[in-house]
């Protein structure tokens, strides 16, 4: 069940990135990892309901999220993470989701998928195991895709 999860989430985070930014992302190696807070990024959780019961979480570098926002808006020079910044990121976690629950649904799992929230140190499942996809963006950077195990 990994894979069918995971698949559709990869697809849609080059796609939609690829759309947006107009730069495709190399997708590093998958690993497992034990998730930790960290300052200076953002945090997306989603949660995925139905066939299947997981918690996806984004994690954003603020660097990395403050220049995939000013690409979003067509070079507009974004110098810290404010609520713009992070609205525009929970859109983008919001468009990856929206058409990974697609996917799932043509691959024949029923699931529903909850608006992407933005999430604080109090929030984060410290500790928790998860499977992490890392997505790199050229002149961007880098961020983390983590399946929750």
């Amino acid at each position: 069940m990994q894979a069918e999860l995971i698949n559709p989430f990869l697809t849609s985070s080059v796609q939609v990135i690829e759309t947006i930014i107009q730069v495709k992302p190399t997708v590093g190696k998958l690993h497992m990892k034990e998730i930790q807070f960290a300052d200076n990024y953002v945090w997306l959780k989603i949660r995925i309901h139905g066939q299947v019961e997981k918690e996806i979480l984004f994690g954003f570098p603020d660097r990395m999220a403050m220049n995939m926002v000013s690409t979003m808006l067509g070079g507009y020079v974004v110098t810290e993470v404010d609520d713009m910044c992070r609205s525009a990121v929970a859109e983008l976690g919001n468009m990856i989701s929206g058409n990974a629950s697609t996917m799932l649904y043509h691959n024949g799992i029923t699931v529903d998928i909850t608006p992407p929230k933005l999430v604080e140190d109090t929030t984060i499942d410290t500790g928790k195991k998860a499977v992490s996809i890392p997505l790199r963006v050229d002149r961007i950077g880098e961020f983390d895709i983590n399946i929750i195990v």
